[in-house]
C-alpha cells in the first residue's frame, strides 16, 4: 500500500513556506522555501516513497499559521502534527524533537540543555542534539529555533540564521 501526503505553499513574513501534511490534516514536513526542493528532499529522508499531491492548506493551520505570524506566540502549539513512520521517530533524536515542545515561545535554550532534556551529556549529547534539530522535519512547529549556543550566539538553523533571528526577535526571545 502506498501512502500518500498533500502539499501547500503558506505565505509568511519570512518567505511561503512549503508543507506538507496527511490526510488527517496533520503537519509532516515544513520547508522555508516555497520551490519545495528541500520539502522532498526531507520528504525522500524521513518517509521514502511517500507520494506528494498538491492540495489547498487544511483550514485550522492556516489560521494558526496566520495567527502565529500576527503575534499569536502560542498559535504554532496548535497546529496538529505527527512525526509517525518518521525515518528519526525513535531514540535520542526522537526525543530531541518532543523536547523541542517544551521549549515556550519567547524563550530560548543551549544545545547542552537540550541534550540533557532528551537524556545525554557531554559534549558528544550537544553536537548529537545538533544533528536532530537539523534533521527536524517539521521547524518551526517543532520550533529549533529557539536552541542556541551556550553562550547565546545564533548557531545552526536549516532556515539561515537571518530567518532564526527574525522568528527569535518576533517570539520576544531577543530584544535587539
Amino acid at each position: 500500500m502506498s501512502l500518500t501526503f498533500y502539499r501547500a505553499i503558506i505565505d509568511s513574513p519570512i518567505q511561503p513556506l512549503a508543507i506538507a501534511f496527511d490526510e488527517a490534516g496533520a503537519l509532516r514536513a515544513l520547508s522555508f522555501e516555497a520551490k519545495g526542493d528541500s520539502l522532498r528532499a526531507t520528504m525522500a529522508r524521513e518517509y521514502p516513497g511517500v507520494a506528494l499531491v498538491e492540495a489547498p492548506v487544511p483550514a485550522a493551520m492556516a489560521e494558526a499559521f496566520a495567527a502565529y505570524f500576527a503575534g499569536d506566540r502560542a498559535a504554532l502549539e496548535r497546529i496538529p502534527w505527527s512525526l509517525e513512520g518518521a525515518a528519526g521517530e525513535g531514540g535520542f533524536q526522537a526525543r530531541v524533537w518532543v523536547e523541542l515542545t517544551r521549549v515556550p515561545a519567547g524563550q530560548t535554550i543551549s544545545y547542552a540543555e537540550m541534550a540533557k532534556r532528551a537524556g545525554g551529556s557531554g559534549p558528544e549529547a550537544a553536537r548529537a542534539a545538533g544533528v536532530a534539530l537539523n534533521r527536524n522535519p517539521i521547524a518551526l512547529v517543532l520550533a529549533c529555533h529557539r536552541v542556541v549556543g551556550a553562550d547565546g550566539a545564533m548557531t545552526g538553523f536549516g532556515g539561515g540564521l537571518e530567518r532564526k533571528t527574525w522568528l527569535l526577535r518576533h517570539e520576544g526571545a531577543l530584544l535587539i
